[in-house]
């Protein structure tokens, strides 16, 4: 997929674990995970907001676009 999905890169900035983020964002661990893992097929915008919120960031220090090298 052209999304990378940088969120371990942020939680590792802001210091904070998988289940902090977790129960401040109101999603499951399991989810967070996934999309913590580039695994995840969308996100809904809400949860993007909630993680911005609770990360202090803008969506783009969470995403990024890179083509397809097929």
């Amino acid at each position: 997929m052209g999304i990378i999905i940088n969120l371990d890169v942020m939680m590792a900035k802001r210091k904070i674990s998988l289940s902090e983020l977790s129960e401040r964002v109101g999603i499951t661990n399991a989810n967070l995970s996934i999309l913590k893992n580039n695994k995840a097929k969308a996100i809904r915008f809400s949860t993007l907001e909630a993680i911005c919120r609770e990360l202090q960031c803008q969506p783009g220090d969470i995403l990024e676009y890179s083509e397809n090298e097929e």
